[in-house]
């Protein structure tokens, strides 16, 4: 017999799948007028039309019927602000996967930059060299015209010392060891570019009596994969991962990540681009926390330390697309103004433009610069020569457009804690 909440979970269930969302759309335009893309150029129409509308044309049988989809630089934006709960990224993340497949062939550039377990591990073992290489202009000129990699795209240093070495070698000897515990998913930027800010983020959480369990056998979340066209290998690293993190899950340990897109990507992307929607996936997306999230929750509990020391500042504050799509407003400005003498200005930008890998490539540069450049303005405008952010490669492109020293809110709360000792000091 079929009741009404039978039909109900089957209408939920239908609706959840990306694809079946296109049915949902009234044709509103909020999207394309929200579109960071779209406004600064004409070779994006605008995520309705290469989403929704273009959806009604697919079908496994036929081509792709738009290959200016591949200018969709993935943001979010245009799901977040649709009215109907239209998918409108995720649709237009796998219409991108469904072109490359099509076409039988993907650039090597974008093989490069899918793989950064890879790169950064090179990198990071030879990081002397790689870092000047990265420095020198007549060689990223090069890197330019045979990769399509552009020459004033913003890479950070690699780090020698990575962030799994250091917790193999210290913190896996003096960590804190308590009944309350956490887990730390890293990801790649913190592994081999910036292991300070993994070595700040335990330094908060121990300060706030947790013990910090590192897995050793985490990989990318496979994000960069996914948005370079790579499903497949993509599902490899997040069923990795899932494999990894399922068992702390289980125990009933929070997951948390410094990175936005990373923890994004464990929370909405395995399954609502990449199809897993397995238990397991679905435990470990539920325990799964933005750090200022997981921080914030503790405030509100009234179990947070507040034990912070005064900072006499102003600091401009950008929440990236990536944080948005998490619903779960602007934890780390409540955390940040709770520092005595800490003011954040948020800026009203939608996005800086990066969008992971996007803004590294050659013909994707200047629209990146322009998505952002109401970001930059607005940052220089205050003056300050510090600037925060969530996400890392927003950090890296902002530092770059701006020359602000750009931080993640997690190193703020380490230094009004007065955790000077938490390792940022990274030769390379």
């Amino acid at each position: 017999m079929t009741t009404q909440s039978n039909v109900d979970e089957v209408t939920l269930s239908i609706w959840d799948q990306v694809q079946y969302t296109a049915d949902l759309c009234v044709k509103c335009n909020i999207c394309t007028s929200f579109c960071t893309v779209a406004n600064v150029t004409d070779l994006f129409p605008g995520p309705k039309f290469v989403g929704p509308q273009a959806q009604r044309f697919r079908n496994p049988h036929e081509i792709s019927v738009d290959s200016s989809v591949d200018y969709c630089s993935g943001c979010g934006v245009c799901t977040l602000v649709c009215p109907h709960g239209v998918k409108v990224m995720e649709m237009n993340a796998k219409a991108r996967y469904k072109l490359y497949k099509e076409k039988k062939w993907l650039p090597i550039r974008n093989r490069m930059m899918g793989r950064t377990d890879l790169v950064g591990a090179l990198g990071s073992a030879f990081a002397p060299i790689a870092n000047a290489v990265l420095s020198n202009g007549p060689i990223r000129q090069v890197v330019e015209t045979v990769f399509d990699v552009h020459r004033h795209a913003a890479f950070p240093p690699f780090s020698f010392e990575t962030f799994q070495g250091w917790c193999k070698k210290v913190h896996k000897k003096s960590k804190l060891v308590s009944d309350k515990r956490v887990v730390f998913f890293h990801g790649c930027s913190i592994n081999y570019y910036e292991p300070y800010l993994g070595k700040a983020a335990i330094a908060v959480l121990e300060h706030n009596g947790y013990e910090v369990i590192v897995p050793e056998d985490q990989v990318c979340c496979g994000l960069p994969l996914l948005s370079n066209g790579e499903f497949d290998a993509a599902r490899d690293k997040a069923h990795t991962n899932i494999d990894s993190l399922v068992k702390y899950a289980h125990q009933g340990y929070r997951i948390v990540g410094t990175s936005a897109s990373c923890t994004l990507s464990l929370k909405s992307d395995y399954k609502h681009i990449l199809d897993i929607d397995t238990a397991d996936s679905e435990l470990v997306a539920r325990q799964t926390y933005d750090i200022s999230e997981f921080l914030l929750e503790l405030a509100e509990a009234g179990t947070l330390k507040t034990d912070f020391n005064p900072i006499e500042a102003t600091f401009p504050y950008h929440s990236p697309c990536q944080l948005k799509t998490h619903n779960i407003g602007f934890p780390a400005i409540e955390l940040m103004e709770m520092i005595p003498g800490v003011t954040i200005k948020h800026m009203q930008a939608d996005c800086c433009g990066q969008a992971g890998t996007y803004g590294y490539k050659k013909e994707k540069y200047q629209i990146a610069m322009d998505v952002g450049k109401p970001l930059f303005d607005q940052i220089l405008e205050t003056g300050s020569k510090v600037a925060i952010c969530d996400s890392e490669t927003c950090r890296w492109h902002i530092g770059k457009a701006t020359g602000a020293k750009m931080i993640h809110p997690v190193e703020l709360l380490a230094q009004a804690y007065g955790l000077l000792n938490y390792g940022k000091t990274t030769k390379s």
